[in-house]
């Protein structure tokens, strides 16, 4: 097919809104080639350059010759959000079927038939769903005119990123005619991922390779080991750094405190992470239009999100590896002559960054168990079957299923809403990626120290030397380093702040599968007598309370007077109406006075009556033993009972030190409600976090 440039160009600058642009360094040859079909391409060029360009250009261009619509396969619901609005403008018509738009799929369906979507967007996930490989796929597949895959790193085992679903592209590359367009792209593939797309993706792949050196961003880290110490910082510094930016944090509570913190402070600020649901959109747009200092982001906004004029990209943790931060400071400073990206470094970072190395794959004792559980079960299990038979979380149960499912040959196979066994058997390979990758993982985050430890104005050769980039080109930063003082008084508040914030309990409200056999409940029914909205001091080991309150657990053997303290002040800014008469507690047979000793207390201070009315029947391991919802709920099943004492007949507030499940504070929340006693409102010290 003829390539036409002057119509190349009049697309770029319609799409660019500049009546003057020109296309970046191998940008036009990498649209050339892919109209020519001179075969396939791989593109790695740095955040900022262009590359959607390149594939909604070539797009249009086939479009116009007669050609069928493209296929983009796009890992972030933002980015695809960033990559509609862009190709529109230029007059490409984009439609996405996503997780965030079912009631549009059946009419992205339609428009598909009557050829009317010139580029169809969706996440790799989809190409694992049978409904979209029946009736939108094959309505499509012979007349796919490009394949587009963005972030093609994630399809590499090697790749910071990778994503279980992305080997699916692998296979269906594999079965592709040989002449089909086939375009990667990505701004984070050091030689082992490129050597790695290059295997897969081929054959004969061209690698379209720019400079990763970015002039206009100025790095700095600071190691500041305390939380309150980086709320002071990045507070005091947002109120003198222009223009607007994006603050990551490793976990969603992070994101959340953070973003209090700063609104507290008066700051326009949004949190924006993997639980923000349907106003996503609705954030992304309000830092597009600066109508927010920043979002405060987990990396549900990381690749793709395009705001080339965002000035700043401070991390608030580390994460967990080189090209991951490359990837996400990369949002900063693309159409500016200088922007700061700052890493701040924590004492909590390692034990997240751990815990995400240790999860990534599941263990051989997980696959045991779930390959077990359906060995016993021919006709299959679903989901909520497995958590009744494995003692495992919901998602390491889902993670577990779909590693096994994505394995070619697969041991599992999905029959409706059930998994069965298939005649495969799981291969030496599986778990020799898994060991691999986890190595890796530990080497990444080992280079990643590395770069904190760099003084100012070495940062960006460390990230492209290990980007198996050409440092050469580095020039010295074109900003100061910031300020590494922090104002003590704004320390002080911050203190305050993490010791202020308190955390619901939201009452369950259905027994679990299979009900509560030992208290004559055998189905998963409405519970009649439920609890009412509790509160949680601190997250457990967490800053604020959370070190105190596991100091007094494991150390001392007793919690401490400022714990009775703060949860005075947080049941009275809490105010539950109608308030509790009187005061009881969770017993436990391995700590038997250390819940109840500060229940009493805690009494004495609220001037309430304390009461123990709550027997535990018998021994049974730690709830934290038990990894999903229901294996809880069995756990307690007939374990609590009432000793027989009178039940005053005012509402109560009842006190534990942890929750984790919330079976236990239900239970007895039941059991009080029956009877006799008013509401129930239950407390704890400390949330387990195992939610993360």
């Amino acid at each position: 097919m003829a390539y036409d440039p002057k119509r190349a160009l009049e697309l770029l600058r319609i799409g660019s809104g500049r009546a003057d642009a020109t296309f970046r360094d191998g940008q036009e040859d990498a649209i050339r080639h892919i109209v020519e079909g001179k075969g396939r391409l791989l593109v790695v060029q740095k955040t900022g350059w262009g590359k959607s360009f390149v594939y909604f250009i070539a797009t249009k261009l086939l479009r116009e010759a007669g050609a069928g619509p493209a296929l983009l396969i796009s890992p972030l619901l933002a980015l695809m959000r960033n990559q509609i609005a862009a190709a529109e403008r230029m007059g490409v018509r984009a439609a996405t079927i996503n997780s965030d738009n079912q009631d549009e799929w059946k009419s992205v369906e339609a428009k598909l038939r009557r050829n009317e979507v010139d580029i169809l967007l969706i996440a790799p996930e989809k190409l694992g769903n049978d409904w979209f490989n029946t009736e939108v796929l094959a309505g499509i597949a012979g007349q796919i005119s490009l394949m587009v895959i963005d972030e093609a790193h994630c399809i590499s085992d090697w790749g910071h990123d990778f994503r279980p679903h992305y080997r699916l592209l692998e296979r269906i590359a594999r079965t592709l005619p040989a002449n089909l367009r086939l375009l990667a792209t990505t701004a984070t593939a050091n030689d082992r991922v490129m050597e790695d797309l290059v295997a897969v993706l081929g054959p004969n792949m061209k690698v379209l390779r720019g400079d990763l050196n970015r002039s206009s961003l100025t790095l700095q880290t600071m190691r500041l080991p305390s939380q309150a110490v980086r709320l002071a910082w990045i507070a005091q510094q947002l109120s003198s750094l222009p223009g607007h930016g994006i603050i990551y944090t490793l976990t969603i509570r992070d994101a959340n405190q953070l973003a209090d913190w700063l609104k507290a402070q008066g700051f326009a600020v949004e949190a924006y992470t993997g639980k923000t649901g349907d106003r996503r959109e609705e954030l992304e747009q309000a830092l597009q239009e600066n109508k927010v200092k920043a979002l405060v982001a987990t990396t549900a906004l990381g690749m793709g999100y395009d705001k080339p004029d965002l000035a700043f990209v401070i991390h608030f943790q580390m994460p967990g590896s080189v090209v991951a931060y490359y990837q996400q400071v990369g949002r900063a400073g693309r159409a500016l002559e200088s922007a700061y990206g700052v890493l701040l470094s924590g004492d909590e970072e390692e034990g997240i960054t751990d815990w995400f190395i240790r999860s990534a794959f599941p263990t051989r004792q997980e696959v045991d168990d779930v390959l077990g559980a359906l060995n016993e079960a021919p006709e299959g299990l679903s989901i909520p079957d497995l958590m009744t038979c494995v003692n495992m979380s919901k998602g390491r149960i889902e993670k577990t299923i779909t590693a096994l499912s994505l394995e070619s040959p697969a041991p599992i196979a999905k029959q409706g809403t059930k998994w069965q066994l298939t005649a495969a058997e799981l291969g030496d390979e599986f778990w020799a990626r898994a060991d691999r990758l986890t190595k890796l993982r530990r080497a990444e985050l080992q280079q990643m120290q590395e770069y904190v430890s760099r003084p100012f104005g070495q940062h960006m050769g460390f990230l492209i030397d290990a980007l198996d980039g050409d440092s050469s080109t580095v020039s010295p930063p074109s900003l100061p380093p910031l300020s590494e003082d922090v104002d003590q008084l704004l320390v002080r508040e911050a203190e305050e702040f993490l010791c202020r914030t308190s955390l619901p309990i939201e009452p369950r409200k259905k027994w679990p599968v299979g009900g509560m056999p030992q208290y004559g409940i055998h189905t998963a029914s409405t519970i009649p007598y439920q609890a009412q909205p509790g509160k949680a001091l601190c997250v457990w080991g967490d800053a604020g309370w959370g070190g105190l309150v596991r100091q007094g657990k494991y150390h001392d053997g007793h919690f401490s007077d400022d714990l009775v303290a703060a949860c005075v002040k947080m049941i009275q800014e809490w105010n539950p109406q109608p308030s509790p008469t009187w005061v009881t507690c969770v017993p436990s047979l391995r700590h038997p006075e250390l819940v109840p000793n500060f229940a009493q207390r805690l009494a004495a201070a609220l001037g309430l009556p304390f009461h123990m009315v709550i027997a535990k029947t018998d021994a049974r391991p730690e709830q934290k033993t038990m990894a999903n919802s229901t294996q809880q709920a069995r756990n307690i099943d007939g374990s609590l009972a009432l000793n027989g004492q009178p039940i005053p007949p005012g509402p109560v507030l009842l006190v534990d030190d942890m929750v984790d499940s919330r079976w236990t504070l239900t239970v007895s929340a039941w059991l009080l409600r029956k009877s006799g006693s008013g509401a129930v409102w239950p407390m704890a010290l400390s949330q387990t976090g195992h939610d993360e």
